[in-house]
């Protein structure tokens, strides 16, 4: 492929989005449709957090129900999409000398297949998934997607899946969605601001952007997906917004995506 590809941070948000027809889904199926068509994505999700860097290498990666208390149609959905040995390999060649362990266990997580079966329904485009090492500091996952870069050249699509903001201690689960919180707010828009301003190092040092990035990041797993995304960024890509809102009052449902479609 000619075209270097995107590289995108899905906000992904609650489970049930997969079964669900909403402002969030219709643009995450949007995003499908005018990406130029990869040849695979290596996604990186929240939900793979472990104290080691994995790449899945199965050629049939399995749907993952990696959540309770949902309804059981939730749990009949299956993402069939296959896997792709040789990117997974391609994955541990670029992060060398990281040690990087072809994972045959895990599959597809929700945080990329509840997303994924709105972007590319038909569950045809080859898929690995990259664990995100707990491990280790912010600056160690920017690195990593500055050395993933390549991929978009190669016909790969990046993609991060998590929430730039996700306390669920806050969150309104009740029927009734309350407005954003203030506080929600500010830190979207202080991050919306950097990136469009292509300046990423608040954003690895994320604790250094105040209270409102305490409260917004109360634990790294759903923020980390994100530096492997802007990891990944060239000299002047653009940012762009395509997906927006805040869901349950504390959980941004923000899709950041960068370079051209």
């Amino acid at each position: 492929m000619g075209d270097i590809l995107p590289a995108i941070f899905f906000g992904h948000g609650n489970p049930m989005n997969a079964l669900m027809t909403n402002s969030y889904t219709d643009g995450w199926r949007q995003l499908g449709v005018r990406t130029p068509r990869p040849r695979a994505i290596l996604s990186i999700s929240a939900h793979w957090f472990v104290p080691a860097t994995g790449v899945t290498v199965s050629t049939a990666p399995r749907t993952i129900h990696d959540f309770g208390g949902f309804p059981s149609e939730l749990y009949q959905v299956q993402y069939p999409a296959p896997g792709d040995p040789a990117l997974a390999r391609r994955v541990q060649a670029l992060l060398a000398p990281i040690t990087v362990t072809l994972d045959e266990s895990w599959g597809l997580d929700h945080g990329t297949w509840s997303v994924l079966r709105h972007a590319y329904p038909s569950a045809d485009v080859p898929i690995v998934q990259l664990s995100i090492d707990e491990s280790q500091p912010p600056s160690f996952h920017f690195e990593m997607g500055k050395r993933l870069a390549p991929l978009r050249e190669e016909g790969v699509l990046i993609v991060g899946s998590g929430n730039l903001v996700h306390n669920l201690h806050t969150y309104a689960w009740g029927g009734h969605m309350p407005d954003p919180y203030d506080w929600a707010v500010r830190f979207e828009t202080k991050v919306k601001g950097l990136l469009m301003a292509g300046d990423s190092t608040p954003l690895v040092d994320y604790e250094s952007l105040g209270r409102e990035a305490l409260l917004s990041i109360p634990t790294p797993d759903h923020y980390l997906p994100l530096l492997y995304v802007i990891g990944s960024r060239q000299q002047n890509d653009p940012a762009s917004f395509p997906v927006e809102g805040i869901d349950g009052g504390s959980i941004s449902m923000l899709s950041i995506q960068i370079g051209k479609s």
